[in-house]
């Protein structure tokens, strides 16, 4: 059996992620705590529930902070991959309470829309105006690492869809302070929850991929097996698994029949050629081989092991 991997992790990097995760837990506590005391003041049902939100977002930020401190633990005997799979933990954690929250809000939103009530808009437009700007500047330190990073990713979109939220609560309160149209706060609340259950789908889903181990959507796995077949010496490719273990590797497993009884040293070659074949065709850095001469039992492609 033969074990090959290379990958490269930037501590700084990883350490800028949980500085600025750590900023946005803090902006979202003071945005928590001044909507719940507006919200009680205006008697503003909606801003409660921005409030409520806003508080998901700071439980969601823990999570993802602590998976990133996690990440970085080094492995040992007992846990041999680590927490690599913290931040995709996470992910689906944080996924499953935006579409929790989703339902919650288009449940509220019903309510409101059948008994809207007169509030105090002056308190609601300021402190809506707070929660955007809050934000919008979480929004803005977690965006570039939300595009690679799936942790990131479901910590960002709370952000992001509660700005929404708040826009939605600001439009609302300057329709319900110069119109009176209260109603508009519940179409507008009914919207975002629908985009919520939406993004939040999909990060579920590919959270839950990650998770159940199965192979990346991008990997074909037929045709992995068909290049490798085309390598000399090599007579069959079987038992093939591959499975994401994070965000950064893609493991490659399985038993391969050679036509000689070859040498170590023979192998090795042999070996190389494939972690470079993986690698730079697949993108899959981490290759585990068993090879076998002669050997009877399964040779189909994939085997329930």
């Amino acid at each position: 059996m033969s074990n090959s991997h290379s990958h490269k992790h930037d501590h700084s990097h990883t350490n800028l992620k949980g500085r600025n995760l750590f900023i946005s837990i803090f902006l979202n506590i003071i945005i928590t705590v001044a909507q719940v005391i507006g919200g009680l003041i205006s008697g503003s049902l909606s801003l409660l529930s921005d409030a409520l939100h806003n508080f998901t977002d700071v439980l969601s930020l823990i999570v993802s902070y602590v998976a990133t401190v996690l990440s970085k633990k080094s492995a040992s005997s007992h846990k041999t991959f680590g927490y690599k799979r913290a931040e995709i933990l996470a992910a689906f954690v944080n996924a499953a309470t935006l579409i929790i929250i989703a339902i919650l809000l288009i449940k509220e939103a019903v309510i409101r829309f059948k008994h809207p009530q007169q509030i105090e808009t002056g308190i609601v437009i300021w402190l809506s105006l707070l929660a955007i700007i809050g934000n919008g500047l979480s929004v803005l330190l977690l965006k570039a690492e939300a595009k690679k990073n799936m942790n990131m990713r479901s910590a960002y979109l709370h952000l992001f869809t509660d700005m929404l939220a708040s826009v939605a609560v600001l439009f609302g309160g300057l329709l319900m302070k110069f119109y009176e149209f209260y109603w508009v706060d519940s179409v507008l609340t009914f919207v975002i929850a629908i985009y919520l259950i939406w993004v939040g789908f999909d990060l579920l889903n590919d959270s839950f991929k990650v998770l159940m181990l199965f192979s990346p959507k991008h990997i074909p796995v037929q045709d992995i097996v068909e290049e490798v077949q085309k390598i000399e010496d090599v007579k069959n490719v079987h038992h093939v698994h591959v499975w994401q273990l994070n965000e950064d590797e893609i493991h490659f497993e399985g038993h391969i029949d050679f036509n000689n009884d070859i040498t170590l040293s023979q192998f090795d070659e042999v070996l190389i050629k494939i972690e470079e074949l993986l690698y730079h065709k697949f993108k899959i850095n981490h290759v585990t081989i068993q090879p076998e001469y002669g050997k009877c039992g399964h040779k189909d492609v994939i085997v329930q092991d």
